[in-house]
């Protein structure tokens, strides 16, 4: 199946990242998106988030450091006059132990000029496994406040690509707790899993010590997660011309430098139930998502481990993979205003299309000036609602623009539109993404092609990974 030229554009641009950093994992940008139904009361990822430092005079430690006079304690002792610097190679890390667990709402970095052009933060609650709760491979140096949602004791920058020759090198690695949990989102289901994040128990992906050995890059395993309604005869993978059930073949032995697309097929191979993933496999490394950019056919989720212990994971939460599927396709056509309800009917049962792919938002359909007079008063008077809707166009080379007329935060200073808090607060507005960020782990999905701008995606990475599980359902 081909794709859509704004999806092609976006895997082009996907793959491109990950070449310039020499195949290093590119870490897009992944933070909590908080999605509210139209009309409803905002909320940020936490009801409030503290103004004390807490990673202020803690333990600190490092991958290494540049020399003697530039240890990780310089990192978190209050003097921007001191500094942590690694080694100049990648990947680095500096690590913070809080001393408890912590609620994590906010980070802020502040660099020397040797900084991170592509790195995550990530918490863990044993210095163990880890969980990315934000990423990047658009790194500008200078001082980076960034909104975060995720819990645990130890948190840590881990850097895989320098901006500059040097290393990383930090003056102040601030940290910030929430001093209370929000709610779900309008319209979502309640998230269940470890830290309200809607990610699923540990059992949800199978038995991952059984998963073999790579011989190349990874090994991927496929599971059934859809309730029954499938045996693993009938759940199939497609990859490199190739096609199995998981009942014959469940592991994928990927090999490098196969940037493109697994799909996924229930009942039979190549029929009307289906989704892929998106994905670049570098000779160490692999960049993937889950995307609704096009549609939305099946229920997906992804678990990347890496051989450094660490986890991540995206996609539909636990909530959504444990109803059926017609209560999903209810839930979304019951929380989308009028415009977006036909949505969930028009490629009923077998998928939900984006907006931007519906005859009613395209030239001569019922809602085709559905984003005009908002995105001319913005300064786009050359992009059609489909364009929009798809960063098509002149917004092909606007990432932010598109983001802002899709979230309607065009209209707010620039610092604000980046606020997950205030998305979707208003009409005309991408609802059909909304509702995906809503019932996804962390919040986190391509609902349209720029979604990673201000770090909304469901793009995962890691330099050196050792399995990848794919959970498919109904």
């Amino acid at each position: 199946m081909s794709l859509t030229p704004q999806a092609e554009a976006r895997r082009r641009v996907v793959a491109a990242a990950v070449t310039a950093l020499s195949l290093v994992a590119g870490l897009l940008v992944t933070a909590l998106t908080v999605g509210i139904s139209p009309g409803a009361v905002s909320t940020a990822a936490a009801a409030s988030c503290g103004t004390t430092n807490v990673a202020l005079g803690k333990t600190a430690t490092a991958s290494s450091t540049e020399n003697a006079s530039f240890p990780a304690s310089n990192a978190v002792d209050g003097n921007t006059g001191t500094r942590w610097s690694s080694a100049f190679s990648d990947p680095q890390w500096l690590e913070v132990d809080l001393g408890a667990s912590q609620s994590i709402c906010q980070v802020t970095l502040m660099w020397e000029t040797a900084y991170g052009k592509a790195f995550q933060i990530q918490a863990s609650a044993d210095n163990a496994t880890w969980t990315t709760i934000y990423s990047t491979t658009a790194g500008t140096g200078g001082t980076q406040t960034l909104p975060v949602t995720g819990t645990g004791r130890y948190i840590r920058m881990y850097g895989t690509a320098r901006g500059t020759q040097w290393g990383y090198s930090l003056w102040e690695f601030q940290v910030y707790a929430g001093t209370s949990a929000s709610p779900s989102p309008t319209g979502s289901p309640s998230p269940t899993g470890s830290g309200g994040s809607g990610a699923p128990p540990a059992s949800f992906w199978g038995n991952t010590s059984a998963i073999p050995a790579a011989h190349n890059v990874l090994e991927v395993s496929v599971v059934n997660q859809t309730n029954g309604q499938y045996p693993d005869s009938e759940v199939y993978w497609s990859f490199g011309g190739q096609t199995e059930s998981i009942a014959q073949q469940p592991y994928i032995d990927m090999p490098a430098n196969s940037a493109g697309r697994m799909y996924f097929y229930l009942g039979s191979p190549n029929g009307p139930y289906y989704d892929f993933i998106e994905f670049t496999v570098g000779p160490s490394s692999i960049n993937v998502d889950t995307t609704r950019v096009d549609r939305f056919g099946l229920k997906l989720a992804l678990l990347l481990h890496g051989h450094d212990g660490s986890n991540q994971e995206v996609g539909e939460n636990y909530a959504t993979f444990t109803e059926s599927r017609a209560a999903t396709f209810g839930r979304f056509e019951n929380s989308v205003p009028a415009q977006f309800k036909e949505l969930a009917t028009d490629n009923a049962p077998y998928g939900i299309p984006s907006p931007g792919n519906d005859p009613a938002f395209q030239a001569g359909g019922a809602y085709a000036s559905y984003f005009t007079s908002y995105a001319a008063a913005e300064g786009d008077t050359a992009d059609s609602t489909a364009q929009i809707f798809g960063c098509g166009g002149t917004l092909a080379s606007n990432p932010a623009l598109c983001a802002g007329l899709n979230r309607h935060v065009a209209q707010l200073p620039a610092a604000q539109q980046s606020d997950p808090a205030n998305f979707y607060q208003a009409a005309p507005a991408n609802y059909y993404a909304e509702f995906w960020h809503q019932n996804a782990i962390n919040g986190l999905q391509y609902g349209f092609p720029y979604d990673d701008d201000a770090g909304q995606s469901s793009d995962i990475s890691v330099a050196n990974p050792q399995y990848m599980v794919v959970a498919v359902g109904w």
